[in-house]
């Protein structure tokens, strides 16, 4: 049965070729957009995405295109499924294609990223009439083995959106949850930047795991990268993540209650639940240290967390180890160039304007 609700998917990579293929299975009409004309080819070759895993069939799109104002003229969702690194430029190529009462959805928006892309529309004179809103991860496990093909590994069982401004968030929420009933409201969006999981359970375990990366083993990332003694430490970087949305009026799941929550993994330890969980069975271990894991989840995940602390007064005493361990290994300044107060637009902000804006989207 063909929906109604027109989507726009932003990125061909393994999410976006994965959400495009399962949206068009589900009978909406789907775009999608890449910078690569080597996965539009293939896909508008083919006429859609073959998927597979714990979804299978092939899911026709009404077409793909390196063309972003082709891709978004007239759809009611725009859905950015890109790494985090690629949200500021994304931001910058579709302020002057969107129009009043499109919903633009950073999905996931790492952390801040909502309010990246606001800060970007606002210096890039959008005045169109729109709501973001990002989740706090992917709904899927997956991966994209070539141009036209995705493969589903697992979808999470439990997802929180939030909206910009909050007012939005149940008109938005309504139309994502015709195809993700699972997806629940979040309080506001320092919920979902907060709830940004790949922050804790990337860049800590990637270091701590340097000379395996960097060694001729074959490995696997969580069976054999999260060992007992770096599951202990992520934890206890965990709960500093945990203390800085107390101190936002916001309540999150432990680390370890997300997987049970998300993934129906129930554990004693960080390490078993992990190992554990069907949906990492398999996921090989990264060869170089300059992958997302570092480059993406520092920047846009750790560096902001740690912002936010600063801005409540608070020291993130092992996440400002884990980023400055990162910088110093990889001789990268994470925070000129990542998502710090200052780069977001609200630096001068007191805590009373940040919440009005946060509430309410205005200055």
């Amino acid at each position: 049965m063909i929906k109604k609700t027109l989507w726009a998917i932003i990125g061909g990579g393994n999410g976006g070729q994965s959400l495009a293929g399962h949206l068009a299975l589900m009978g909406f009409p789907v775009r999608l957009y890449d910078i690569f004309q080597e996965t539009v080819d293939a896909i508008n070759s083919q006429g859609g995405i073959h998927v597979d895993g714990v979804v299978q069939g092939f899911g026709k799109l009404e077409f793909a295109t390196t063309d972003v104002s082709k891709a978004v003229d007239g759809v009611d969702v725009v859905m950015v499924v890109a790494p985090a690194t690629a949200h500021r430029t994304i931001a910058k190529s579709l302020a002057p294609c969107l129009a009043d009462g499109q919903i633009v959805i950073v999905h996931p928006g790492a952390t801040c990223g909502t309010l990246e892309f606001k800060n970007v529309f606002k210096n890039e004179d959008c005045r169109a009439k729109i709501s973001i809103a990002e989740t706090n991860s992917l709904i899927y496990a997956c991966r994209s083995p070539k141009p036209g093909y995705a493969t589903i590994l697992g979808i999470k069982e439990d997802l929180v959106l939030s909206t910009m401004p909050v007012r939005e968030n149940a008109r938005v929420l309504s139309l994502i949850r015709e195809a993700f009933p699972q997806i629940v409201a979040g309080k506001n969006i320092i919920e979902t930047s907060l709830g940004n999981a790949n922050a804790i359970m990337h860049p800590a375990p990637t270091l701590l795991n340097t000379s395996l990366i960097e060694s001729e083993h074959e490995w696997l990332y969580y069976y054999d990268g999260i060992t007992p003694t770096i599951g202990e430490f992520v934890e206890a970087l965990d709960r500093e993540r945990l203390q800085l949305a107390e101190s936002f009026g916001i309540k999150l799941m432990p680390i370890r209650e997300w997987y049970r929550v998300a993934y129906g993994v129930d554990a004693p330890t960080l390490c078993e639940a992990v190992r554990k969980n069907p949906a990492y069975a398999g996921i090989k271990g990264q060869k170089e240290l300059r992958t997302r894991y570092l480059m993406e989840d520092i920047p846009t995940g750790l560096v902001p967390m740690i912002e936010l602390g600063r801005m409540q007064g608070m020291e993130m005493v092992r996440m400002e180890l884990v980023a400055k361990f990162g910088q110093y290994l990889l001789n990268e300044d994470f925070f000129a160039h990542g998502r710090t107060l200052e780069n977001l637009g609200v630096k001068n902000m007191k805590i009373e304007e940040f919440a009005h804006y946060i509430e309410t989207g205005e200055r």
